[in-house]
């Protein structure tokens, strides 16, 4: 993969490529939602009936993974934004790729980064301790990781580890694989063997990037799925 543009200021290092691409997406969720729901009626039409279609996919995972139905309302619109969020993060490099002059990438799919992929699986733990301590206060939750014995409890620590790194690089691998093998085919490939690959390359492009939408359509399922899951058994005694 080509090396992103980093900008270095008061001491700090930021990836641009991260940075302008998560605006654009928070640009275009924004812009998609203000668009569907611009003209609310009792009687929906065609755009009102997409907008209604994700709100309630959103919310049939959160009320199959929570039990609580007071968390159930607060994690509605987190789940609706969210995965509305990580599919256009998902889908932005399979169709806009930047470079400067110099090739370094400018703008391309956030999620194909770890660090993207890290801090909203951290986001999504830290949310989940939120509503475990407001269940059961602080030493009752604490408490929960000595459940249902004892001995349970360094088992019970580490998945809390494992449920971050799952979380986090099961989304980053699948993105970030995609992009290098278009990156294969539109340049290794279609160069290798001159003009016959050049046309052999485009149809394989086409291709993998319809099965590409899929997988990130996938994968922003399964992470907020997930996401729901983690919270659910946060504020769930067993």
């Amino acid at each position: 993969m080509e090396k992103p543009e980093i900008l270095k200021l008061f001491g700090l290092t930021f990836n641009v490529s991260n940075i302008l691409g998560g605006t654009l997406v928070a640009l275009i969720v924004f812009g998609m939602c203000f668009w569907l729901a611009r003209k609310v009626e009792l009687r929906p039409g065609k755009k009102q009936n997409v907008l209604e279609y994700i709100i309630d996919f959103t919310d049939g995972i959160v009320k199959s993974n929570v039990e609580d139905e007071d968390a159930q309302k607060h994690l509605s619109l987190y789940a609706f934004v969210l995965f509305l969020f990580i599919w256009w993060l998902n889908q932005l490099g399979l169709f806009l790729e930047v470079k400067d002059m110099s090739g370094l990438m400018l703008l391309k799919s956030p999620t194909a980064d770890p660090t993207i992929t890290m801090t909203m699986a951290m986001m999504t733990l830290l949310l989940s301790y939120n509503f475990g301590v407001q269940k059961f206060g602080t030493f009752g939750y604490l408490k929960n990781y000595a459940r249902p014995l004892p001995f349970f409890l360094p088992i019970n620590v580490m998945e809390e580890f494992t449920n971050f790194l799952t979380l986090s690089l099961r989304l980053y691998g699948n993105i970030y694989a995609g992009e290098v093998l278009l990156t294969l085919i539109g340049n290794d490939f279609a160069h290798s063997f001159g003009i016959g690959t050049i046309i052999l390359s485009a149809p394989l492009t086409i291709i993998w990037q319809g099965f590409s939408v899929f997988i990130g359509s996938i994968q922003a399922y399964v992470f907020v799925t997930l996401s729901m899951v983690y919270i659910g058994k946060k504020v769930t005694q067993e």
